[in-house]
């Protein structure tokens, strides 16, 4: 795991702890309609106030255009936050100004405010410098505890890191864990299994799989284009038909590194893209002129299941079909829950995340038996492209007290 400064380390008792979370969170009709984020946070919250600090939270919440909008105020979430932290939540209408610095002096040992939407101010995406020594003047030490977010060279993120002593949060611990045990020093043979609709986005991340993995399971769209770079017919499916040089690329790359390439042998067609139309299953070298294939087959469902019981880590990002649409989710979920029932059998250490990839493993029903699944997006996914995390290194640096060319 990269050697990031841990709570461990950090004197607690009466300092006012700046919380990095990621409390964007879904909402419907008012109401926060996933909690996930917030679960997230919860250890770090306890262990700080257990150690006598006062909590003050911070996030973005939506993609407000550089100003104060409403409809992106992070008040909404106040309930749903007091309900899964089990604490009183105070809120500050701002992130930075004299009201919020009066908001936290009020605090108590052991008390929780929230701040309003970093991305009121357009500075927090900008990564100035400025706006980070404010953000900073708030509190004694700074806690990063959004991995979600660690990608971004953000104020909140990377800036204020180097102005204040910093730590990496419990969450964040927890996934820089997972992800290490993963890719980094996993127990082999390791397989990944990918999917999702397009190569084009994936290019690093399959580039650099296939140089760290022994067995590599394509699935979704990408896997068509991987199909039709190997000549094969594959009807109206979703292809993208100029990556079909970079999928060859792939594949030499990977027969070079000694990794399996695992393509579909059968796939699920239909004529429409909609939930349970008429569908067969057809070997890949057969699927007709008007057809489109939206899920593996059985029998790809059956090799990578019997593949799994020689492996002892695995590695999944994105669905292999059409998950969305019944019957069309079927490889996702038989393929999901072998490697849950093969994770509670103590046989393999099994890290999801990016993308779909969490809404595919709670479709499956797998979320509480995978050994870790990531709430992160493109933090996760920049992760397994061997890209460095701006509010990772910094974690993992001396402090330095002056802005970067990025500030």
């Amino acid at each position: 795991m990269a050697r990031v400064r841990t709570l461990d380390a950090a004197e607690l008792d009466g300092k006012v702890a700046l919380v990095r979370a990621d409390l964007n969170v879904p909402m419907q009709d008012g109401k926060v309609t996933d909690t996930a984020r917030i679960d997230q946070s919860k250890p770090t919250v306890d262990a700080l106030v257990a150690g006598g600090a006062k909590v003050v939270l911070m996030s973005h919440f939506g993609r407000p255009k550089g100003g104060r909008d409403e409809k992106y105020s992070l008040h909404q979430i106040v309930p749903a936050l007091g309900e899964r932290l089990g604490r009183t939540i105070r809120f500050a209408a701002d992130c930075v100004g004299p009201a919020t610095h009066q908001a936290v002096d009020s605090l108590a040992a052991g008390e929780v405010l929230l701040l309003e939407n970093l991305r009121f101010h357009p500075e927090e995406e900008a990564n100035d410098w400025n706006f980070a020594e404010l953000l900073s003047e708030l509190g004694d030490l700074y806690v990063s505890d959004a991995f979600s977010v660690a990608h971004r060279a953000h104020a909140s993120v990377e800036a204020i890191a180097r102005l204040m002593p910093s730590y990496a949060g419990i969450a964040m611990q927890g996934e820089l864990q997972a992800l290490d045990q993963a890719l980094e020093h996993p127990k082999r043979p390791v397989m990944a299994v990918v999917g999702g609709a397009k190569i084009s986005t994936k290019l690093e991340l399959l580039g650099n799989l296939v140089r760290k993995v022994d067995a590599l399971a394509l699935g979704g769209g990408m896997a068509n284009t991987f199909l039709a770079a190997r000549g094969l017919a594959i009807g109206k499916s979703l292809v993208e038909k100029d990556m079909l040089g970079e999928a060859r690329r792939i594949a030499d790359i990977a027969a070079k590194a000694g990794c399996d390439l695992i393509l579909p042998v059968d796939a699920v067609i239909a004529r429409e893209f909609k939930a349970n139309a008429p569908s067969e299953t057809v070997p890949v070298d057969a699927v007709p002129d008007d057809a489109m294939i939206l899920d593996i087959g059985p029998d790809s469902i059956d090799a990578l299941c019997q593949r799994l019981a020689s492996v002892n880590t695995v590695l999944w990002n994105g669905p292999l079909g059409a998950f969305e649409l019944a019957p069309f989710d079927r490889g996702t979920v038989e393929v999901a829950q072998q490697v849950a029932a093969r994770t509670r059998k103590g046989h393999l250490t099994s890290i999801a995340g990016g993308g779909d990839t969490s809404a595919a493993m709670a479709h499956a029903g797998v979320e509480e038996r995978f050994t870790y699944i990531s709430t992160a997006g493109g933090a996760f996914l920049e992760w397994l492209e061997g890209k460095t995390l701006p509010g990772i290194a910094v974690l993992c640096d001396e402090i330095n007290q002056q802005p970067n060319e990025a500030a």
